[in-house]
């Protein structure tokens, strides 16, 4: 790896933030093993960067020494499971690190396999020790298209194995008589998204999670707010956790009943709390706020 601007600006933002390095190119569904090449040259980053997490996607890219440029989906059976450990265990070996697998956005699935893709990532992780980064968008974009509880999902992944989370917007396109999400990272996060993002960190608490936005990529301050809130629905999920705590053990400590006081950003949905504290925060964006807000409810 050589030197150049990009790379001096990396080495600067090491210094102040942890780095995450995320990978497209390794193809760890391929029967013929992975690109010694490639793998050598993530090692190298690797090795010069020191980031914290490293992260791949479930899927296979190449055929016959050709790269497809996309992430294709695996039959989920007990010969793609021993291919990809095998993968996953070389690139574990070489990096000397353990690495996080990305579940796929999928608009097709192979008819004959014999587990889900939840199940294929946990029997993975039992395998090889790889931990998993969970995609909320690729989540969403292939329960609607293969037609499965997207909640379901998330609830069968080992909560333990989570290190990382995506989170980005979609495209809808239709074929016919029917609906298709594309996974495009050309927008906003859905509120659709957010409530599901809600859902995995109620059950898995915070994780490290980042936003995706690869094309029509707008000014600063969009890309900001979107990760604001991301932050405030987390702060907001983990206060709204403590104050459940902290009233269940007073409960057990006093004989005479609590009465509970409403304050103004109290709601059974913390994310409503956090758009309602971003409104006194920083009233100028209410109008906005609106919008999302009355999307949030029907999401969720």
């Amino acid at each position: 790896m050589g030197g150049g601007g990009g790379v001096e600006a990396l080495e600067k933002l090491r210094e102040i933030y942890p780095l995450s390095v995320h990978g497209v190119g390794l193809s760890l569904g391929s029967a013929r093993g992975l690109d010694g090449d490639h793998l050598e040259r993530l090692r190298k980053v690797c090795e010069r960067f020191q980031p914290d997490l490293v992260s791949e996607h479930l899927a296979w890219s190449v055929a016959d020494g050709a790269y497809l440029n996309d992430l294709l989906p695996l039959r989920y059976d007990e010969e793609a499971l021993a291919i990809v450990a095998r993968n996953v265990e070389t690139v574990q070996g070489t990096l000397k690190r353990q690495v996080l697998i990305e579940n796929l956005s999928a608009y097709v699935a192979f008819a004959d396999s014999s587990m889900s893709e939840a199940e294929f990532l946990a029997e993975l992780v039992v395998r090889t020790g790889c931990g998993l980064l969970l995609d909320v968008n690729n989540v969403q974009v292939s329960a609607h298209n293969l037609q499965y509880d997207a909640k379901a999902f998330i609830d069968a992944l080992p909560a333990e194995a989570i290190g990382e989370i995506h989170l980005a917007g979609h495209a809808t396109n239709h074929v016919g008589a029917d609906t298709v999400l594309i996974d495009d990272h050309g927008s906003r996060v859905p509120p659709v998204v957010w409530a599901l993002y809600q859902h995995a960190i109620d059950r898995l608490g915070p994780r490290p999670t980042l936003i995706e936005w690869d094309t029509d990529v707008p000014i600063l301050d969009v890309l900001l707010g979107e990760a604001m809130w991301a932050d405030m629905l987390t702060a907001s999920l983990m206060f709204s956790r403590k104050q459940a705590t902290r009233r269940e053990q007073m409960t057990k400590t006093r004989a005479t009943p609590i009465l509970s006081v409403q304050s103004e950003t109290t709601t059974g949905m913390p994310v409503l709390a956090a758009f309602a504290a971003a409104r006194r925060a920083r009233p100028c964006m209410s109008a906005a706020l609106v919008s999302i807000e009355e999307e949030y409810h029907a999401a969720a």
